[in-house]
C-alpha cells in the first residue's frame, strides 16, 4: 500500500506508513493520524512524567507498608537476628515491587489500545510498530527490557533518538518500534 503523504511503499496490512508515520487510509475515514516522529525532548518529557507517576505510586505503597508492618519493624524483634532478616526481606521486597511495577506500567500501557503511558499521553505521543500498528505485549516487553541496554554508557541509547532518521532510541531499534506524534 502506497502512503498518501510521502509515497513510500508499505505492507498491504499496514495501518501507518513505516517511513513518515502517516495513517494509511483504508476505507473512508482514518481514526487517528500520526503526523511525525516524536522528538527527543517530547520523549524526555514523557519519561520525566512517567518517572514521577511511578515514584508517587511506589512511595504511597511504601507508606502503606510502613504503617501496616511498622510496628513489627520497631519492636524488640528489630534488635534480633530475625528482626534484621525481616528488615532485609522487606527492603528487597520493596525493590522487587518497584521493578515489577515499572515493567507492568510500561508494557501494559504501551501495548494497550491507548498505545502510551501517562507521560506519553500528556506529551501527545504513542508507540507503534514499524508497520504502524499497535505493539503487542511481547514487543512491549522486548522494548522495555532493551531499555537496560539504552541506559548503558551514559544513556547513549536514549540519546540516539535525537540523531536517528526516525527518532528511534536503541530500544526502539531492537524492538522495531516507533514513537510518533498523535
Amino acid at each position: 500500500m502506497r502512503c498518501q503523504k510521502c509515497g513510500a511503499d508499505n505492507l498491504e496490512n499496514a495501518s501507518y506508513c513505516s517511513v513518515c508515520g502517516y495513517q494509511l487510509v483504508i476505507g473512508d475515514s482514518p481514526a487517528i493520524i500520526y503526523k511525525s516522529y516524536a522528538g527527543f525532548w517530547k520523549r524526555f518529557g514523557a519519561f520525566i512524567i512517567d518517572s514521577i507517576v511511578l515514584v508517587v505510586i511506589t512511595c504511597m505503597c511504601a507508606v502503606i507498608a510502613v504503617v501496616v508492618f511498622g510496628a513489627a519493624m520497631f519492636s524488640t524483634l528489630f534488635s534480633t537476628f530475625l528482626g534484621a532478616f525481616l528488615a532485609i526481606i522487606a527492603i528487597a521486597g520493596y525493590y522487587l515491587f518497584a521493578i515489577v511495577l515499572g515493567w507492568l506500567y510500561f508494557t501494559l500501557m504501551e501495548s494497550s489500545s491507548r498505545q502510551a503511558t501517562l507521560g506519553k499521553m500528556a506529551m501527545g505521543i504513542v508507540v507503534i510498530d514499524i508497520n504502524g500498528n499497535r505493539i503487542s505485549f511481547v514487543r512491549a516487553n522486548i522494548r522495555y527490557w532493551s531499555k537496560i541496554l539504552s541506559s548503558f554508557i551514559f544513556f547513549i541509547g536514549y540519546i540516539l533518538a535525537a540523531f536517528t532518521e526516525k527518532k528511534q532510541a536503541l530500544h526502539d531499534l531492537i524492538a522495531n518500534t516507533l514513537v510518533v506524534d498523535n
